[in-house]
């Protein structure tokens, strides 16, 4: 397990009764959570080649959830963890990266399948590309079996955007507005654990939920299950001004992702079909 933030842990826990763990991290300080969690830790940094000799264990299946460095446009963390495997006795069987649908840049709204050729319009999806091109080149040459997640916005219970809420960012007025896409963290876990053993050689697959959402319907819906005020709504051109740059660059950005390739070769059930059903679920607690 390359990356062992909230998803991967998740993960680990679907995983653990069938696999030996193993996840690389560089902070000390998460080696009794990671052991709590089932996994051996071992120390290692994607930044330094040189920290990753105890890579070369053979691992059966990797999991690759460490996001790209900031800056530039490519990603060398993914290349430092090629470079560190290839020195493995046997390289995996099965390699599972958990990239973002911000690959595909803006699409005006349309449905996006995975058929839809990359177009990042940031830096970031940039180094997402780059990471993907670079992992299918090298699965294809060393037969290594790998499936791509196109991630979107990832939520949770403890994933809310509630601080945003209380300060009151705008949200875009109605005609201005994008479609974004969800998934439920618990679900994204499920979809890495089912790629991991049902993932069709080199196959992109997105990964969201059931909804088709203007983002701001997901604040209004989140701010009701919060009892916060629903944000102010203002016209994209004056959105510059007001609201963060990261924030902004996903207000650029109108897609639909289709999911239907996950839910057949994955066979990938949700819990959450929607963030509607999660928040739901919480306000009967």
């Amino acid at each position: 397990m390359i990356g062992c933030g909230d998803v991967a842990l998740r993960a680990a826990r679907l995983l653990s009764p069938n696999f030996r763990l193993y996840g690389l991290t560089r902070q000390r300080d998460q080696h009794a959570a990671l052991r709590a969690a089932g996994i051996t830790p071992i120390a290692g940094d994607l930044d330094h080649v040189r920290t990753l000799a105890r890579l070369r264990l053979s691992p059966y299946a990797v999991l690759h959830c460490a996001p790209p460095a900031a800056g530039g446009d490519d990603d060398f963390r993914t290349r430092n963890l090629i470079a560190a495997l290839a020195s493995a006795r046997s390289l995996p069987c099965r390699f599972v990266y958990v990239s973002t649908s911000g690959v595909y840049g803006d699409c005006a709204g349309a449905r996006v399948a995975e058929t839809r050729a990359p177009a990042p319009a940031t830096p970031r999806a940039c180094r997402r590309v780059a990471a993907e091109r670079r992992l299918r080149r090298w699965g294809r040459a060393n037969r290594v079996r790998l499936s791509i997640l196109r991630a979107p916005g990832i939520y949770a219970e403890d994933r809310l955007p509630a601080d945003r809420l209380r300060q009151g960012t705008p949200a875009l007025a109605a005609d201005d507005d994008v479609y974004t896409n969800h998934v439920h963290a618990e679900d994204l876990a499920r979809a890495c654990v089912a790629a991991i053993t049902r993932g069709l050689p080199q196959r992109a697959y997105n990964v969201s939920d059931d909804a088709e959402l203007k983002m701001a319907d997901y604040f209004d819906l989140v701010a009701d299950a919060l009892h916060l005020p629903r944000p102010p709504r203002i016209a994209a051109r004056a959105a510059a001004g007001v609201v963060p740059p990261a924030l902004l660059s996903f207000m650029r950005e109108s897609r639909r992702l289709v999911n239907a390739r996950a839910k057949r070769d994955l066979r990938w059930r949700m819990r959450y079909p929607t963030p509607a059903a999660m928040l739901a679920e919480m306000g009967t607690r």
